[in-house]
């Protein structure tokens, strides 16, 4: 049996097609990434999933059971963390619990053992008494992650789980998500803005567009279909470079961004000089040039033409380890 199984699942907004016919099956204990920019369906197609919204038409089932006609089956088998927190600061974490567990009904007999259980998984057993408003950004989403295990979920939703935290925040968030997979043999969908995360949590990737899924297969086999190099120039005049490196077809494909092109080459060294020549022929300033191999950045915008947003904030161009790095003046 599959964790999930959609079939040609359809939610239209009037004549706006939100979801439009989404056929997707995600294997028991996979954590599975959901990739898409802002308005791609991403979390229309969860709410269809934890029913939220009910389809226009097709269905999907989750755990076995059909997301319409046993929607309460449904929800008791999964977890869900909002992008947006959901935690009441005015209770202590422990407080917060023990509501969350009688809300999904779990044994009084067995109450307690399940709540220590799952704040010790995310280290906040010590913190239990306390108030959250006392708790820092990363302890508060651990304390989310907690109580949405609280019921023995099958699936969990995480929905930008590790958004506005600091990098030392997010990799514990990522260490608690690896071995939540490992201890409570958990299926997890996981959407996210964040390439580096998607890579290193992910066993396969659906990324989303205009309403459908468009890519789908492991962060691996994604990166790989781009072949050759990925050259970054930020310059005096990206709209006039772009323009002329693509009149005398120095790329495979050129990406243009806010502050930056993304060339796709099959040599970056070759191409590297002839980039300059036409950089120094139409009068354009080269600041910083950055060559490395492709990374899920490059595969997103390869499908979709744009890049993914975080919270507006240009993407980072580490990628998975840039291989040179050099100023021309």
């Amino acid at each position: 049996m599959k964790a999930i199984e959609t079939i040609d699942l359809t939610k239209k907004f009037g004549s706006l097609s939100a979801v439009d016919k989404v056929n997707l099956d995600v294997d028991q204990g996979e954590i599975f990434g959901l990739l898409g920019p802002n308005g791609a369906g991403k979390s229309t197609f969860i709410s269809l999933l934890c029913t939220i919204l009910k389809p226009s038409y097709g269905t999907a089932q989750v755990e076995g059971y059909d997301i319409m006609s046993e929607a309460a089956d449904v929800r008791r088998s999964i977890g869900i963390v909002f992008q947006d927190p959901s935690i009441d600061d005015k209770l202590t974490g422990m407080e917060n619990m023990q509501l969350h567990a009688d809300l999904y009904d779990v044994p009084r007999d067995v109450m307690q053992s399940r709540i220590d259980e799952v704040l010790k998984l995310v280290e906040l057993e010590d913190r239990a008494s306390n108030f959250v408003n006392t708790y820092s950004g990363g302890m508060r989403r651990r304390l989310e992650i907690a109580r949405s295990l609280i019921h023995y979920p099958k699936v969990l939703f995480l929905d930008e789980p590790t958004i506005g935290l600091d990098p030392q925040s997010r990799d514990h968030i990522w260490n608690y998500i690896r071995d939540l997979k490992k201890r409570e043999n958990i299926t997890i969908i996981l959407t996210t803005h964040y390439m580096e995360e998607a890579d290193e949590l992910c066993d396969r990737i659906a990324i989303i567009d205009k309403s459908k899924i468009i890519a789908l297969d492991t962060p691996q086999n994604l990166k790989s279909e781009l072949e050759g190099e990925t050259i970054i120039i930020e310059s005096s005049d990206n709209d006039l470079l772009s323009s002329k490196l693509t009149e005398v077809k120095l790329a495979d494909t050129i990406l243009k961004t806010d502050k930056e092109l993304n060339l796709c080459v099959e040599n970056a060294h070759t191409a590297l000089a002839r980039i300059v020549e036409v950089a120094v022929s139409v009068g354009v300033y080269i600041d910083n040039i950055t060559i490395r191999e492709p990374d899920l950045n490059d595969v997103f915008m390869h499908f979709t033409g744009r890049e993914i947003r975080d919270s507006g904030n240009s993407k980072e161009l580490s990628g998975m380890g840039a291989v040179m790095r050099r100023r021309i003046k």
